[in-house]
């Protein structure tokens, strides 16, 4: 069976220049490397008529996210900023969904959900509404960092009933401890998330 149809769902996590270009704030090792096989699965999904969406981290300039604020993070993709962009290789089509997330300072792990790290009240991003316009019961996760927002994004999708795809050749950790990568894709896997 295609990995992709109609009902299927291709979610690139933040693949911008701060986590994907080495002079980025936050530039995760190997995420530059992985672009050209997000786009290789970008047109496969395509072709097979399934939704391809970008997420987006979208910060504003303070935030209790970033260690300047509070945080635990350097400043990075500050909306509006180069770090903030896409990757320019990575071949998004311009029609295609795309999912910013802590617009307002919120911790924007997962594509579906924001936390408030001071509240840690959390809110919804539009990206579950429009999976259910499209009657979408699959999703396939690539991009970055495998053991943050990818492993978040991953898992939500699981918390809300979706059958969830792993790209296992299109991510790439940041790894802050040693063996969160590990440690991530083995908690994606109990959650019942499949590993390709």
């Amino acid at each position: 069976m295609s990995r992709y149809d109609s009902r299927t769902a291709l979610v690139v996590v933040d693949l911008q220049n701060d986590f994907a270009d080495t002079a980025g704030g936050l530039s995760v090792a190997g995420g530059e490397a992985i672009v050209s096989v997000v786009n290789d699965e970008l047109r496969t999904a395509a072709e097979a008529g399934a939704l391809v969406v970008a997420t987006q981290d979208w910060h504003p300039e303070s935030t209790p996210h970033f260690a300047k604020d509070g945080g635990i993070w350097p400043v990075h993709c500050v909306g509006g900023t180069w770090g903030a962009e896409l990757h320019p290789a990575f071949a998004l089509p311009d029609h295609a969904p795309r999912v910013r997330k802590g617009t307002n300072g919120e911790d924007g792990y997962s594509g579906f959900t924001m936390r408030d790290p001071l509240t840690d009240d959390q809110t919804p991003t539009e990206l579950e509404g429009l999976f259910r316009q499209r009657d979408i019961t699959r999703v396939v996760v690539c991009g970055l960092a495998t053991d943050y927002c990818v492993k978040a994004t991953a898992l939500d999708a699981v918390r809300l009933g979706f059958k969830v795809t792993l790209l296992t050749t299109a991510i790439a950790a940041v790894n802050l401890t040693a063996g969160d990568e590990d440690r991530s894709l083995a908690e994606m896997t109990d959650a019942g998330v499949q590993l390709i």
